[in-house]
């Protein structure tokens, strides 16, 4: 069965958004790279940058259910930050680093969207996981799940700044998952520590 029109459009300018950035292509390249003329894309978003806004909506919504189902499979919460990581490193290999510049510049609509998403799903998660941690023993109890999980998601916005990392110097992968793996290591009791080796196949002196 062929993919609806509107979906084909979306997929596209996701792949050409992921991989040259958002203000580098223009309704002509989407157009171009569905072989399809401009005028069929306009009979269903009425410029770019509804375009964005809809891609914006439509992955919000795919990675709550992913980040959901993360959670509710994992055995304690440091296969879910592994399992996590796994998700992040997936996700950030293969967006190109200039979309998150281009989305606060040029789509503010869209990247409130996301700033949303990260205060009303992405912090109750991280909070919820710490709880769970603290549970488990795996998590200092002294921890305040609260400012903790604040200052977990504005590492994963400052790991998007170009101007505090400059993309041709790092890669954002490798930003965000040194940012987690030292997050997690500051969060952990020796117990969660040991888990986190075990995990990575690491093993050191105690």
């Amino acid at each position: 069965m062929e993919t609806p029109t509107k979906e084909r459009i979306l997929e596209a300018a996701e792949v050409l958004f992921f991989k040259y950035g958002i203000k580098s292509i223009t309704m002509d390249d989407i157009a171009k790279h569905l072989a399809m003329s401009k005028k069929t894309i306009y009979l269903f978003f009425k410029d770019k940058n509804e375009v964005v806004e809809t891609l914006m909506k439509e992955g919000l919504n795919k990675d709550k259910c992913e980040l959901n189902d993360i959670t509710k499979n994992s055995a304690n919460v440091i296969e879910e930050v592994m399992n996590l990581m796994k998700h992040m490193g997936t996700m950030f290999g293969k967006v190109n680093p200039n979309i998150f510049y281009d989305l606060q510049k040029y789509h503010p609509n869209a990247w409130k969207q996301f700033m949303k998403f990260k205060e009303d799903c992405m912090e109750g998660m991280v909070e919820g996981a710490i709880k769970r941690g603290i549970k488990e023993g795996l998590v200092r109890e002294d921890i305040n799940s609260k400012v903790l999980s604040i200052l977990r998601i504005e590492q994963i916005v400052m790991g998007m700044n170009p101007e505090i990392f400059p993309p041709e110097k790092f890669k954002m992968v490798d930003i965000q998952l040194a940012m987690l793996d030292h997050f997690l290591h500051g969060i952990c009791t020796i117990k969660g520590h040991k888990m986190i080796n075990k995990y990575k196949q690491v093993t050191e002196d105690e």
